[in-house]
This record gives C-alpha cells, structure tokens and sequence, in this order.
C-alpha cells in the first residue's frame, strides 16, 4: 500500500520533539525477542470446535456449512461441506515481525513490523509453517502431536463466514446508497480495498473482526491456503479436507486484497496464483491442528 512519506517524517519529528521535551527523555519501546513474538502468535488464535459451542458459550459453530456460491463459475456448485476436525485459526494474518523471526529475513514490500507479511511464494508459506511449529515446540508452546499450517479452503470459508449464509461475513452489501466507483461504505468497517486502501500501510487488525473474532477477512491481502486450485467444486472433498495434487501448478488464494474492488472480497472469493509467485497482496493465515 502506498505511504505518505513527508506526513510520516514530520510526525516522527514530532514525536522525538515532544518525548525529549521533559526533564527525562522516554526510552523507544523496546524490540520484542523471538520468544515473546512467539508466545504472542501463539496467544492469537480462535479455537473452532465445529458442531460444538464455543469455550465460553457465546459461538455455536456449526458442523456444516455451505461452501461456494452459484453466482461465479469458479465458486460452483455450491456444496454442503461438513467439518470433523478441531482446530485453531489465527485472529490474524502473520506479520511482518513474526516471518523475520522466524526466517531471518522480511521479503515484504511494504514494510512495518505488524503490518502483514507478503511477497513469498506458497512453498514458502509452508516452510514457515513447518519452520514456525519447530520453534513452538521447543519452547514449549506447541504439543509433539500438533502442526502449524496453512488452512483448508474448506476452513477458510467457514471461518470466513463464521456461521453467516450472506455474501460477506458481515451481510450482503458491501455499499450504501449512493456509493459510487469503488467506493464501499459497509465494507469499510471490516476491510482494506482498492476504495480504502490509498495512503494506508496499516498493521493487522486495524478493521473489525467478524462474529468470531478474526480480522482482515475481506481484503487486506489474499492468503495461501493449502488447496491446489480448480476451476470449480466438482468433484470437491465434502469433509474439509485439502483438494490437493502432488505437484501442482497452481494454488488457491482467499480473502481479496487492497488492490481488488468489493466484489472480489466475498466469502467465497477465490483466485488462483503460479505455485511458484509471489505478490505484495498476498499473505497467510495460519491453523493450529492436530497431526
């Protein structure tokens, strides 16, 4: 997303004008360690119990739900999908500070240390991933028989939609009367898009979350789930699992993006991306599971 550099230079000026104004001058806040970026990730997550209710009792999940649409020939048939798992979906996209953390270096074009990570290719996605669950089990913040991955498609959408039949989690419009081009009123609320999203280079989470608590579902960046991609649901695993090749050439990317008009960021959005690019609008969404 585009930075407004002189807005941002003058602000920082101001702020080491005012911390060194008083008789002691404020100390920056210190760069978190490895292990507290750790312990944070693992703190953010959601556990999704499907046909169970929540912890506390506030959210009834649903065992199943309807995946796709009729509307657009990639989202066809619509289906009825019945999840068999628990598992655990993090509130937000992996950050910036979080990636270097864990690999050594940021790839992100757009750089800031909460805002999402981007500009890596799936295979890579899936080395954090792997890389991520090593480091959570050595410090003890992740059992032997778990995994950190990418999403299902499947749990994606249910996630997405968090037990709403709408077109987006939070209804179905997108705009109010009298929005024009790209712009997008209600969508505002939850969701960076192309008529948001100029002079923004936001951090995770800076829009509502949806009834179960996860932001950035509708845009902000597209994310890597672990689908190889199809041209349609035909022929579609019914029970949440991955509809996954040996060697694909192509992967399913959920969410839409910043750079992408409110009709690409749906609950059933969907797009394909080369197994080998990468994109400035696409980042991951991590699941804690279960081997």
């Amino acid at each position: 997303m585009l930075r407004i550099t002189t807005f941002a230079l003058v602000a920082l000026s101001v702020c080491v004008a005012t911390l060194q104004s008083g008789d002691q001058t404020v100390k920056p806040t210190a760069k978190p360690t490895k292990a507290e970026l750790l312990k944070r990730f693992n703190d953010e997550f959601v556990e999704i119990a499907p046909g169970e209710k929540s912890r506390d009792g506030s959210i009834s999940f649903p065992k199943s739900f309807r995946m796709g649409s009729d509307q657009v020939d990639s989202e066809k048939p619509a289906y009825e999908v019945t999840l068999k798992q628990k598992f655990s979906i993090a509130k937000y996209e992996v950050p910036q500070n979080l990636w270097e953390a864990v690999t050594g270096a940021n790839p992100s074009k757009w750089k800031g240390p909460r805002n999402s990570v981007e500009m890596f290719s799936w295979q890579e996605a899936r080395d954090f991933c792997n890389k991520l669950t090593e480091l959570l089990r050595a410090e003890k913040l992740l059992g032997n028989d778990e995994v950190i991955r990418l999403p299902t498609e499947a749990e994606w959408e249910y996630c997405c939609r968090a037990g709403t039949t709408t077109i987006y989690s939070f209804g179905d419009k997108a705009t109010k009367d009298g929005d024009a081009g790209n712009k997008a009123s209600l969508l505002d609320e939850f969701g960076w898009h192309t008529g948001n999203a100029a002079g923004n280079d936001p951090p995770v989470g800076a829009k509502k979350p949806n009834a179960w608590g996860l932001y950035d579902v509708h845009g902000y960046l597209w994310e890597f789930v672990e689908d190889s991609w199809h041209d349609n649901y035909e022929g579609a695993p019914a029970d949440g699992r991955a509809w996954s090749e040996a060697a694909p050439k192509k992967v399913v990317v959920r969410s839409g993006s910043w750079k992408d008009n409110h009709s690409k960021l749906t609950s059933s959005a969907r797009r394909a991306i080369s197994v080998a690019d990468g994109d400035d609008a696409i980042g991951l969404r991590c699941v804690k599971a279960k081997k």
